[in-house]
């Protein structure tokens, strides 16, 4: 099969740059064709693309902002191949992720999957703890890659593939953002397609984010999912009011305190100990396991306010999602 890398960009040449760099030394013996789609940046990076033409099939291509899943349908109706395969432009990829992608599809095929991600020594501090935050099994139970049940995967956007006949049943990414990847996955599974994860085809994740990003984006995510869940109640799981929970309880654990009970206290405490001990030993670091914990609590806050009012709004008093949140679609 010929694979399409689907890349959408918005401001970001340096990115571009690393990414294209890694799909040069890529250890797969076969075609593949890169597609780059400028989502209206100010800042182009049409210049650094034209560099690769001599190293790539690669093709670039101008639309007006209209938002990253529109970018990526836009990208896939332009692309030549019969398999999609989606990367954020703040990945690298490494040397064998194709031909890792090729082996699992060709041993079990899938109309869909998703890999995991991970850093680089090169990632700063702040990188290197957000991702542990995203990722580890103790702060997010492991759901964006690694121990999520892999038939049942719902595949994240800056790594993910999609064969072109689901694309097409589909009609790709949807509106809504952050929020487009569970919905595409929920509405493949709909239509009878399959997804699973392949653990093996990660990329390296940059997020290139610093804290009040990074707290944007898991707000976002925290109002994202009971929209999610109003539209699709049979995929709601009780996990994703964890994060709602767990801030609760840290209020319950202040005020407990004040009248002179501590075992809420107690309990988180040792959890947050316990996170900074299993940070400590994979990040092998001090500074970065205690960034993680420090990344954790901004997550859970994050996410947990955005899903409270979320819940609240639309699940609770049935407002229209798009009135209630606006910001989390695009036109």
């Amino acid at each position: 099969m010929l694979f399409s890398l689907i890349i959408p960009v918005y401001n970001r040449p340096q990115e571009i740059d690393e990414l294209l760099k890694s799909l040069v030394v890529q250890n797969y013996q076969q075609e593949f064709e890169v597609v780059v789609v400028e989502d209206g940046s100010t800042v182009s990076c049409e210049d650094v693309v034209a560099d690769y033409k001599s190293n790539l099939a690669i093709s670039y291509y101008f639309k007006e902002n209209s938002g990253p899943g529109d970018s990526r349908n836009y990208g896939m109706l332009k692309a030549k191949g019969d398999y999609f395969i989606i990367f954020d432009s703040d990945c690298i990829i490494p040397p064998n992720y194709l031909s890792e992608v090729e082996k699992q599809l060709t041993l079990d095929y899938v109309d869909c999957f998703g890999g995991p991600d991970k850093d680089l020594d090169s990632f700063s501090d702040v990188q290197k703890a957000i991702n542990f935050a995203m990722t580890s099994f103790m702060t997010t139970g492991g759901i964006r890659g690694g121990s999520e049940k892999i038939s049942k995967f719902q595949p994240r956007s800056f790594n993910m593939g999609i064969s072109k006949k689901a694309f097409e049943a589909s009609n790709g990414f949807g509106k809504i953002h952050p929020g487009e990847d569970p919905d595409l996955s929920i509405r493949l599974w709909q239509l009878g397609f399959e997804t699973r994860l392949f653990p093996d085809a990660f990329v390296y994740h940059k997020r290139r984010i610093d804290w009040s990003k990074f707290y944007k984006q898991v707000n976002k995510f925290g109002k994202a999912r009971p929209i999610l869940d109003s539209w699709y109640p049979k995929y709601s799981k009780i996990t994703y009011f964890f994060p709602t929970l767990f801030l609760l309880g840290i209020v319950a654990a202040i005020i407990t305190a004040y009248f002179k009970s501590y075992i809420l206290v107690f309990i988180f405490s040792v959890y947050f100990e316990l996170l900074f001990i299993v940070a400590l030993l994979y990040t092998k670091s001090f500074k970065i396991g205690l960034l993680a914990v420090f990344a954790t609590v901004i997550q859970f806050y994050g996410y947990g306010i955005g899903f409270l009012k979320s819940y609240i709004l639309v699940r609770v008093f049935k407002k229209q999602p798009q009135k209630a949140f606006p910001e989390l679609f695009f036109k």
